[in-house]
């Protein structure tokens, strides 16, 4: 259980960050909804926890803003007195071909996705090695591990996250703070239900286990690694992805 602990997650107003948020809640955590767009939908996400017995606040940034992130995180502290997990969700992608692909979609990616994790981190860290404890989960894709035509941002994103766990990994756990990635694959959201049959049957065709992973197996990973039970885990890749590139 994650009684009395302040979680942070990002990008958490809805899919994989929704189920995040209402899982660590579910488990006792204290959780911060962080958006950046959609206050409405994080809105949802608090009364859901909170209707669940949790406990939630919201809070408003962009990821990809450094001294957004430095208030942010500062914020939570000053608040709550503590920050004890931070899980790195937030992201977004701009898929197209290579030779078709404009700097400002390369570059808004890599900020997001990339420079945003930094950011948090970059932040989180100080308070994390002050406690001597923190568990830090980021958001990686299998994309990332295998590549994937049309996404050369968001896979070099999703990579650059694995370096950036592992290197974070290596500084601060002399402190206890452990940090890991977790690389989902196809998991069925919002995102999914939108395309046609076709195309789900050829991913799904992909995949070992045959069929989408749920939002609630990423959520379910997430609080693993943000448990006790985890405390010898750090710089490691977890994929949750139906065996998909095994």
């Amino acid at each position: 259980m994650l009684t009395g602990k302040v979680a942070v997650v990002t990008g958490a107003s809805r899919g994989i960050g929704k189920a995040i948020a209402c899982k660590l809640a579910s488990q006792g955590a204290k959780v911060v909804v962080n958006y950046n767009g959609s206050k409405e939908k994080a809105e949802a996400v608090k009364a859901e926890i909170e209707a669940q017995g949790g406990t939630a606040v919201l809070y408003q940034c962009d990821v990809s803003d450094f001294a957004s992130c430095e208030t942010f995180i500062q914020d939570v502290i000053k608040e709550h007195g503590s920050l004890d997990i931070l899980v790195n969700n937030a992201g977004i992608t701009r898929d197209g071909l290579l030779m078709k692909m404009s700097e400002e979609d390369f570059d808004k990616v890599l900020d997001t996705n990339l420079k945003g994790t930094f950011n948090t981190i970059r932040f989180a860290t100080r308070q994390m090695i002050k406690q001597r404890s923190g568990r830090i989960i980021n958001m990686s894709s299998v994309v990332g591990v295998s590549g994937n035509a049309g996404q050369a941002n968001y896979a070099a994103s999703k990579a650059g996250v694995i370096g950036l766990t592992k290197a974070v990994a290596r500084e601060v756990a002399s402190r206890g703070v452990t940090v890991n990635a977790i690389a989902p694959g196809f998991i069925q959201t919002d995102m999914t239900d939108v395309l046609s049959d076709k195309v789900k049957e050829a991913m799904v065709g992909q995949i070992p286990l045959g069929r989408f992973g749920q939002t609630e197996d990423i959520a379910a990973a997430v609080a693993f690694l943000a448990s006790d039970s985890a405390g010898y885990i750090t710089g490691q890749v977890l994929h949750v992805d139906g065996g998909m590139v095994m």
